[in-house]
């Protein structure tokens, strides 16, 4: 079968290999399709934090079920995705139903080697039924899980005003989702073209140009100067982590999502007098990953408007570096298998 390596740093390189054998308590996935997460470009470019390589990377998957052992309700040839953050069980985030932030964490494709190949092997535990849906919609459910799992952790509600800072893939699942829980949502970015995609495919109301417009002066006139009661940070940046506490109402949440190696800093007295909460939200769980595919059946998301760039699996080692570059306009390349 043919897997593709990330050796190091700018360098990706197709191998020669053998199909997984059945083991224990595992199943052997046919990948169908593999969604680019922001994860992927950043350990192509030399940036993800705590990664060593080689390594195979892909995490947002879908694929048919080939043989299983352990994995009763399932079947073989049956369509499924699965969660890719393999958990101890045993730990006290495990023991209290936290799976997603397990002290021992090893998500598929970061920590250890993933999917970006014909077959794999994956515990059984982890498969999700695909419900119904097409391949492309379940690869895409990953994701589209780690929006809705920030706005649950949030606890957004219809009377929350909510500041989503990055209009990425995370960035607009989060989006999505402060939209179905009733919330007002106000999208910041600093690519104008990402603003528009927004308001063109997932009908964003409210976007903020970082680069072009005060943002604070905006956010204070579209609240009628009670700011964001909610402000959730899916860009990873630093610079975007740090300017975010000043866009939090008194009483508000800020909601770290994206992920950077450097310390953050802000004003504490600013903070304490807003009594404001500070969280990071994590990965998804299963019911994160039930809701997703509920939402999609129900028609109130539409995966496909993400995905911008459809390729082949043979042609994901020459496309790659161009998804890099922000003029190629890519929301979500997604591969496909044969």
């Amino acid at each position: 079968m043919k897997t593709l390596v990330c050796e190091a740093p700018g360098n990706f390189r197709y191998h020669d290999s053998d199909i997984p054998a059945l083991t224990e308590n595992h199943t052997i996935l046919k990948i169908k399709t593999i969604g680019i997460c922001g994860t992927d470009l950043h350990a192509f470019e030399g940036t993800q934090p705590f990664f060593s390589y080689p390594r195979i990377l892909g995490h947002e998957l879908a694929g048919e079920i080939v043989a299983a052992h352990g994995a009763p309700g399932f079947s073989v040839g049956e369509a499924v995705t699965f969660l890719p953050y393999f958990n101890c069980g045993h730990c006290i985030a495990c023991r209290n139903g936290k799976t997603n932030c397990c002290t021992s964490m090893k998500v598929f494709g970061v920590h250890i080697d993933g999917g970006m190949s014909e077959f794999i092997s994956v515990p059984s535990d982890k498969l999700v039924h695909a419900e119904g849906l097409a391949f492309e919609e379940l690869a895409l459910v990953e994701p589209l899980a780690i929006g809705a799992h920030a706005i649950r952790r949030a606890e957004v509600t219809a009377n929350d005003t909510v500041l989503v800072v990055g209009a990425g893939p995370i960035g607009l699942g989060v989006m999505e989702f402060a939209r179905i829980a009733g919330a007002k949502v106000i999208g910041l970015d600093i690519h104008a073209g990402r603003l528009q995609f927004c308001k063109e495919k997932i009908q964003l109301e409210y976007g903020i140009n970082g680069l072009t417009q005060d943002v604070a002066r905006e956010l204070a006139r579209l609240t009628n100067g009670d700011m964001p009661t909610i402000v959730v940070d899916a860009t990873g940046s630093l610079k975007a982590i740090n300017k975010g506490f000043e866009y939090l109402s008194h009483g508000g949440k800020y909601v770290l999502v994206g992920l950077q190696g450097g310390e953050i800093a802000f004003s504490h007295p600013e903070f304490h007098k807003r009594e404001a909460t500070l969280m990071s939200s994590r990965n998804a769980t299963r019911a994160d990953f039930e809701y997703v595919i509920s939402c999609i059946k129900s028609g109130l998301i539409t995966p496909s408007n993400y995905i911008t760039h459809r390729v082949r699996f043979s042609e994901v080692e020459s496309d790659f570096n161009s998804w890099l570059d922000p003029a190629t306009n890519v929301i979500k390349a997604m591969a496909f298998l044969d």
